[in-house]
């Protein structure tokens, strides 16, 4: 996969965006970062998120790829030629994807 084009709208306190800053950096995946300001937010992230126009939204090739787990599991799978972020093994995986959903229900972020 490209790794051309890679751009993520983040907010810096973000821990959802930290997450995928990790995800990104784990697998060397060279990107632009672009910080939102969310009382005046971008054109680009109301068209690459015209749902919940929210942080975070990874932007690759001029595809916009948008909620933090669901940015990971793509890079994991975009970039599959580098180790993976997720366990292999289904069991351990749905373990790992629980937590971080649960994470995400429970704790609260900015």
């Amino acid at each position: 996969m490209e790794e051309n084009n890679v751009v993520l709208l983040d907010f810096w306190p973000s821990s959802y965006g930290m997450r995928v800053k990790i995800a990104l950096e784990e697998k060397r995946v060279s990107y632009e970062c672009r910080q939102e300001d969310f009382q005046a937010k971008s054109s680009l992230l109301l068209e690459m998120n015209p749902v919940y126009k929210t942080i975070p939204v990874l932007v690759h090739n001029g595809k916009s790829i948008c909620e933090s787990l669901n940015i990971v599991e793509y890079i994991d799978e975009a970039w599959n030629h580098k180790p993976s972020l997720l366990p292999s093994d289904p069991y351990k995986r749905s373990i790992a994807k629980f937590w971080g959903d649960y994470i995400d229900k429970h704790v609260s972020y900015i």
